[in-house]
């Protein structure tokens, strides 16, 4: 695939994952040509991902999907590992967002990234392993981050478990996919999704922090939750304004009550009028 090519059915991809937010959303056919009308991500937000389903780790040992869940959530990443350009911009897109997070792989979450393409090998996904944890760049946190790959079923039952709609073109021997990762529960559960090639830190934070049942994160992260929802349309975390009306009258009323407090303090610390009994 040249350049110019790549870079149109990049964005293309792009547009799917955008467009295709909402269950029920299609891309118009002046968008989408030919098969790419399939390419897409269905929300299926709540669905459980099979923990049973059989993969190779990037050393080549077998593992199931379960082995990385049960404690923490996790990021699940789909793509391919021979991808000329989309799987490298999201798996690279994905690690820059996680890289400014106080969170640990493999303290407060887990990275799965599951290969697409049933040819796809161990020593391929050890290789895409290393890119990434070097750029990554914390030491210490290598075993958070999990390349699989693994037999068609196992993908194919994944895939769908997640609503991720994918394409193999045969006469390319490559892969149309819409771009995008997800967030995981704990137990396997599909709690959010984040659409395109750029997710924003705090979103990012905030989907791990609610994805672990409030487990991960403080009290500053409690406070972001209640002011910020995840609105599925756009998967993104946007400001709730009636929430954010009530945490400031709030603080108002307690900065009122702490003003109250100090100048009567102030009053009785004060001498009385001199030669007053």
């Amino acid at each position: 695939m040249n350049r110019p090519i790549g870079l149109t059915l990049s964005a293309l991809l792009l547009a799917a994952g955008a467009a295709h937010a909402r269950p029920s959303s299609v891309v118009p056919d002046n968008v989408m040509p030919g098969p790419l009308k399939a390419v897409r991500y269905d929300q299926r937000l709540g669905e459980q991902v099979p923990l049973d389903l059989p993969f190779r780790d990037d050393a080549g040992r077998p593992v199931k999907l379960g082995d990385y869940l049960g404690k923490r959530p996790a990021v699940l990443v789909l793509a391919y590992y021979r991808c000329p350009m989309l799987c490298s911009m999201v798996m690279q897109a994905a690690e820059s967002a996680l890289k400014p997070l106080s969170l640990d792989p493999g303290k407060d979450f887990e990275v799965i990234v599951a290969s697409i393409d049933p040819t796809d090998t161990p020593e391929r996904a050890a290789m895409k392993k290393r890119d990434i944890v070097q750029r990554y760049d914390r030491p210490g946190t290598e075993a958070g981050w999990h390349f699989l790959t693994g037999p068609p079923p196992s993908i194919e039952r994944l895939a769908h478990a997640v609503g991720f709609q994918y394409v193999y073109d045969k006469e390319k021997d490559q892969f149309a996919h819409a771009a995008g990762i997800v967030i995981l529960t704990p137990e396997g559960k599909v709690s959010r999704y984040f659409f395109g090639i750029e997710y924003p830190p705090r979103d990012l934070r905030l989907g791990l922090v609610e994805a672990s049942g409030n487990r991960i994160g403080g009290l500053v992260d409690q406070v972001l939750l209640y002011c910020f929802h995840y609105d599925p349309a756009i998967g993104r975390y946007s400001a709730v304004t009636l929430n954010l009306m009530r945490a400031a009258a709030a603080l108002f009323a307690i900065g009122l009550a702490l003003f109250i407090v100090l100048l009567r303090r102030r009053e009785t610390a004060q001498p009385g009028p001199l030669g007053a009994a």
